[in-house]
């Protein structure tokens, strides 16, 4: 059955995607079009913006924005940046004179990567977590989140925050901080995080809402770079991100993540949850293509992996703009428990979520879904990595992790990645790389094909090959893919004008070979639409029949 699903993904895809480059007009391109539309709507209003610059900025640049009636509110190191405040409708003039700007960013709103959840008491923070002789201990873990509270399964490690205090006021960054590294003293170990001695260092970035700005998360991984010597941070997890606006070589946030990832810490981001928007919902930072993007899958509490489907939320590619095939793999992210902030937003709001502990008389729980409790497996499993094995480069973990991956069974490669996490496998993997950027699905004029980069290539190796990384050998079909890496012949693949023009769905009339859409005539398995008779097999409706949650 996963073998035909491409096809309906080419369909979808066609469908569910914007137009990037439909939001602004002409004018300088080293504005972004989402600065143009602001200028356009609110020229008498301040903006947030981020400007990178051709050379490191000096005090020249930082008089030409206060001239123009602004302010730099920060200057970064991770790129070549200042975060600045300026009128709207100065903004244009001020490119106009500073040649040395490349770019001008809007100061994109970002959010934790959360999505609702139903209560449950049957799922853990990593189901059937191995035992092994692993612990993170000695690793470094930055959590980019909204802060921490103290709470009984968390050492004190260390706190840091750009929006004031350091508490954790809405409960996201509790709740992944317990994922990767509680201890679960409370429940007698049954809510253990994936590394549960790895050092933590919490940088708030998220308000009491989960909500925050692009500039505080550039400004916590430029303290991750000052600091990561001190700290042997090896790993930085960000649970969090903003839509793809601007191609990730544009994109502020993309850039910082990768100066992190360059200087050799592992990146783990979370894929983001508009998974049921369809096709190119993947978020920023994960759109870029050096950093380990997570989706999520539900595995409903138990250890039969032929009914694990990719959760409804897990945000699906390709990344918008770019089209890189993310997300490199799945893991653990729907009715996840893990640990509640006091006083929390989540605490005040959420108490159908709380969960206790086998013997307990209080709840010390929450039960939440969402990519971001998927990145935070990930993030404890490379700690375990790293902690076998110092020497793995960002590049090795991530060509480690996406080729021990459990191929699934439902080869929607731009909902599953590579596959689910297997942690064990990961643990005994071989083979290095010095880069691993995820393909490009990509078109060739002069073959005429549609397909992806074979990964062997810039990865360095047969062993990385394409067809190894997401199905054993075959990508989809029976023929698989050649050695270049392509897919379809004969055709093009999405049209409308928006992620190709001038395309076509597939060539001479065909969807699929056979004259049968699906084997044995019927649509899906045991003849029903969707398993007994409900929406998802993952799912529950409301009262008015919308779909809220795995």
């Amino acid at each position: 059955m996963g073998r035909i699903l491409l096809g309906v993904i080419a369909v979808l895809l066609a469908f569910t995607l914007a137009s990037p480059v439909a939001l602004g007009g002409g004018g300088d391109k080293r504005m972004s079009d989402r600065v143009k539309g602001v200028i356009a709507a609110k020229p008498h209003e301040k903006v947030k913006l981020i400007v990178t610059y051709r050379q490191p900025p000096g005090l020249g640049d930082e008089d030409k924005v206060k001239g123009k009636g602004g302010q730099v509110n920060k200057k970064f190191k991770s790129i070549r940046g200042h975060a600045i405040e300026v009128p709207a409708q100065a903004a244009e003039s001020l490119l106009e004179q500073n040649p040395n700007i490349a770019r001008v960013s809007l100061d994109e709103p970002l959010a934790a990567a959360t999505a609702a959840s139903l209560p449950s008491s049957v799922f853990q923070a990593y189901p059937t977590l191995p035992s092994l002789p692993y612990t993170g201990a000695g690793i470094g873990i930055a959590v980019i989140d909204s802060g921490v509270k103290a709470h009984p399964d968390l050492k004190a490690d260390l706190k840091v925050s750009f929006v004031g205090k350091t508490d954790d006021l809405y409960g996201h960054g509790n709740h992944v901080t317990g994922i990767i590294a509680g201890t679960g003293s409370i429940s007698n170990g049954t809510y253990r995080g994936v590394a549960s001695d790895a050092f933590i260092l919490n940088l708030r970035v998220l308000d009491d809402k989960g909500v925050g700005l692009t500039s505080d998360v550039i400004a916590a991984l430029d303290w991750v770079l000052a600091n990561k010597a001190a700290y042997n941070i090896r790993v930085v997890n960000l649970s969090l991100g903003h839509p793809v606006v601007e191609a990730a070589a544009d994109d502020p946030l993309v850039q910082a993540v990768e100066r992190v990832w360059d200087a050799g810490v592992v990146v783990v981001c979370s894929a983001g949850n508009g998974g049921r928007d369809g096709y190119g919902t993947i978020t920023s930072p994960g759109n870029s293509r050096k950093v380990i993007t997570v989706g999520s899958v539900t595995t409903w509490g138990d250890n039969d992996p032929m009914n694990d489907i990719v959760s409804t939320f897990s945000a699906r590619g390709p990344t918008r703009i770019d089209r890189f095939v993310k997300p490199d793999l799945l893991a653990h992210g729907n009715r996840v428990i893990s640990l509640k902030a006091k006083g929390s937003f989540m605490e005040k709001n959420e108490s159908a979520r709380y969960i206790v502990a086998p013997g307990k008389a209080t709840s010390e729980y929450l039960q939440l879904s969402g990519t971001s409790m998927a990145a935070a497996v990930v993030s404890g499993a490379v700690a375990l990595m790293l902690q076998k094995d110092p020497s793995l480069t960002p590049a090795t973990v991530k060509a480690r992790l996406m080729r021990s991956a459990k191929k699934v069974d439902f080869p929607d490669v731009f909902a599953t990645g590579a596959g689910l996490l297997d942690i064990t496998a990961a643990l005994a993997a071989s083979g290095t790389t010095s880069q691993a950027p995820s393909p490009k699905v990509k078109r060739d004029e002069i073959r005429v094909m549609m397909g992806f980069e074979d990964t062997a290539r810039p990865w360095g190796g047969s062993q990385w090959a394409l067809g190894y990384l997401w199905s054993d050998g075959t990508l989809w079909s029976n023929s698989g893919v050649d050695a270049n890496g392509y897919l379809w012949s004969d055709g093009y693949l999405w049209s409308d004008g928006y992620l190709w023009s001038d395309g076509y769905l597939w060539s001479d009339g065909y969807l699929w070979s056979d004259r049968n859409s699906w084997s044995e005539s019927y649509l899906w398995a045991d003849g029903y639409l969707w398993a007994d008779g409900y929406l998802w097999a993952d799912g529950a409706t409301t009262a008015d029949s919308v779909l809220v949650d795995d």
